[in-house]
């Protein structure tokens, strides 16, 4: 083998090691990519702000009635939704151009849904719904609706009813009294249907009628009552929003009912019994739609005992076992739907047919009451 030849053989095995060494080096295990880094935390949700809800109260939250009654209903929606709302109120609005002031103000502070809790708020509340559409608007007792404006009302007749059916039992002149606030068809539809109450038991009863004009104000609810009862009457009830009727049967030593709120306090001795509203279940229903984007205006309801809204509760020790039985059979037969109140033969006090017999009056006859019926002396004023 030449010189030449052995140079080259020594040539090629000197590449073939350096391709071999490459080889092993391709060969050699990669190492592990780095981890990504963490994406970065996604932000919760920001919590949704809470409905404002706003109140325009008639009288004092502290009355012991009507607007201790509604603002009991606030209570219970700032119970059942907790931080989804917040409630506020003004007390002793009006029935004047200032309500439409301090409904338009609480608009402007930012109430998305306001409840007028009294009739007089009816064309306020339809100019301020006009202006505002974005805003809710809920008006107690009254019949007109907008868009954005609906009505609620509770069947006070129901539990006027009831305490008739107490008044006639327990009686003894056959003199019944009724301190009466403004002469619209919600309050005569009240007097009514405690003295067919009463008739049911005691067929001869006769109601007096004094009217304050006003809602609330004790010293004419005082006045009225002791008018009354030196007039004969011996069992008040009233459709004013103080305890005052009640309390003054007590000091005359008479008898009395509650009424819009549980008064027995007020008057122990001579309280018989309290029709009361509760307002917290339409409330509690109201706002409920409202947060689930469900509330819809040019609608009207109309609660009553079927719906938990009404009832006569705290009756005296001393009346019978056997009216207190019947309170219960009305009170079930107004649930079930098995009783109606307005049902004819039934007249007013001049004579004239109200209801043909068997007749069952519907929410239209209800609404439009303008007489008393017979057993109810004179006349509604404006009538």
């Amino acid at each position: 083998m030449t010189d030449l030849q052995k140079r080259s053989l020594l040539k090629l095995a000197a590449l073939s090691a350096v391709a071999a060494a490459a080889l092993m080096g391709c060969g050699k295990k990669e190492e592990a990519m780095p981890a990504p880094a963490p994406a970065p935390a996604v932000a919760p949700a920001a919590k949704a702000a809470p409905l404002k809800v706003a109140f325009a109260y008639v009288g004092p939250v502290g009355d012991g009635g009507w607007t201790y009654a509604h603002d009991n209903g606030r209570k219970a929606v700032e119970k059942e939704f907790g931080d989804k709302v917040v409630t506020s109120f003004v007390e002793k609005v009006p029935e004047s151009a200032d309500a439409e002031r301090v409904i338009r103000d609480m608009a402007g502070q930012g109430a998305q849904l306001i409840f007028g809790t009294t009739f007089g708020y009816m064309e306020p509340m339809l100019k301020v719904a006009a202006d505002l559409k974005d805003v809710k608007f809920e008006h107690a007792t009254g019949y007109k609706t907008a868009a954005n404006l609906r009505t609620y009302d509770s069947r006070t007749y129901e539990g006027a009813y009831m305490a008739g059916v107490i008044a006639g039992k327990m009686s003894k002149t056959g003199t019944l009294g009724v301190v009466g606030s403004v002469p619209i068809p919600e309050v005569v539809r009240n007097i009514n249907s405690f003295t067919l109450g009463a008739q049911s038991v005691n067929p001869a009863i006769k109601t007096k009628v004094v009217w304050v004009n006003e809602w609330f104000n004790p010293p004419k609810e005082t006045e009225a009552a002791t008018a009354l009862i030196n007039g004969g009457a011996d069992v008040l009830f009233q459709n004013t929003d103080s305890s005052a009727v009640l309390q003054t049967a007590e000091k005359m030593g008479k008898r009395a009912f509650g009424w819009d709120s549980d008064m027995t306090a007020y008057g122990p001795k001579a309280h018989l019994g309290s029709a009361i509203i509760n307002w917290g279940p339409y409330y509690v229903k109201a706002v409920g739609e409202a947060l689930e984007g469900k509330w819809t205006g040019g609608t009207s309801a109309w609660w009553g005992v079927k719906e938990g809204a009404i009832d006569l509760v705290s009756i005296a020790a001393d009346v019978p076992d056997d009216t207190k039985k019947r309170i219960d059979e009305v009170r079930a037969g107004l649930k079930d739907g098995s009783f109606a109140i307005w049902k004819g033969p039934i007249m007013d006090n001049t004579g004239k047919e109200l209801l043909a017999k068997d007749v069952v009056a519907d929410d239209k006859f209800l609404g439009g009451l303008k007489t008393y019926v017979k057993g109810v002396e004179g006349k509604v004023p404006g009538g």
